[in-house]
């Protein structure tokens, strides 16, 4: 039968279940843009920015579904670009000139799982959960779940570190997920999950560090599990300001050296010995000598806060 003059049938609504890799990027830092540079410039600059997302999206056969504002959503076909792309991504913020002057940067979730592809659009549970990786991570982070790293065949120079569980709207069960390790100065870490090797410990002899805070002297021996500072209060030290994030920094003895590793929002400050001090942010760099060690920031705005330590051979 045709249809009556003057009617049209609605276009069927096209939609099948895919694997997809879900990747949600969000620019940090847009708000303070905005009020330095006025709307019309920030919008420009927010734009370059995306503008550099999508062409590295292509670049790993992906596809951008949408941009809301800041964020942008990608597509990928597999795990594994999606996450060479997140890495990409994160470099060429992190390298731009133009980016890093305005104070940007990047925060990216993305997980691997089966979405519903419908009229150029995708959802379900895949989009949900990476969604939620989008929102856990932080500026110049990459999070995503074990799952998605357990399902790439070819893992390559992909480094992760675990981050613990969180709960997903709609999963009973909370889920494990890490955190992408991009950083060129970051080799050390392993896949996952990150094991001390029987050979850092050759040769450490008496070797230990001492950290004195508020009345308190902590020693820390080579054989010591990894010694956690921050907010939190299951932290080996607990360090309650504003500025430091729940799980700040982390110190262990690694190749040859007592190191400390940023987790943190707003970095960390070490001085040792008479060098000067420096800002540590989601790197880690060794302890020498004696020193001290200020979270969130710098020690002449810390007084009340300073870590005190010595490295002893």
């Amino acid at each position: 039968m045709e249809p009556a003059r003057g009617f049209a049938y609605d276009s069927p609504v096209m939609s099948e279940t895919q694997a997809l890799t879900i990747l949600f990027a969000d620019v940090s830092g847009s708000t303070k843009l905005f009020e330095l540079r006025g709307d019309v410039e920030a919008r420009r600059i927010i734009s370059g920015v995306l503008d550099a997302l999508t062409e590295i999206t292509a670049r790993h056969g992906g596809r951008v579904i949408k941009t809301i504002g800041d964020e942008v959503m990608c597509t990928f076909p597999g795990a594994l670009n999606g996450v060479l792309a997140a890495i990409d991504m994160q470099k060429r913020v992190a390298h731009d000139p133009v980016f890093v002057k305005d104070n940007l940067a990047i925060r990216i979730g993305l997980h691997h799982g089966d979405a519903l592809v419908e009229n150029g659009d995708v959802f379900g549970d895949a989009v949900n959960t990476a969604a939620r990786m989008g929102s856990t991570s932080k500026r110049e982070q990459i999070v995503t779940t074990v799952a998605t790293v357990r399902g790439m065949t070819n893992l390559g120079s992909v480094k992760t570190r675990a981050l613990g569980a969180v709960r997903v709207s709609g999963k009973i069960e909370p889920l494990e997920i890490v955190d992408v390790i991009w950083q060129e100065d970051l080799s050390n870490v392993t896949t996952v999950q990150r094991a001390i090797r029987l050979d850092d410990l050759q040769g450490a002899g008496g070797a230990k560090l001492t950290i004195r805070f508020k009345g308190r002297v902590i020693e820390i021996s080579p054989t010591s599990p990894p010694f956690t500072l921050g907010r939190d209060a299951n932290s080996s030290m607990v360090v309650d300001n504003e500025w430091v994030s729940r799980n700040h920094a982390t110190i262990e003895y690694k190749r040859g050296y007592f190191m400390i590793a940023d987790r943190s929002t707003n970095g960390t400050f070490v001085k040792s010995g008479d060098d000067d001090e420096l800002r540590v942010h989601r790197d880690e760099i060794h302890l020498r000598k004696t020193g001290t060690v200020s979270l969130g920031q710098a020690v002449a705005a810390n007084t009340d806060n300073i870590l005190y330590f010595q490295c002893t051979p």
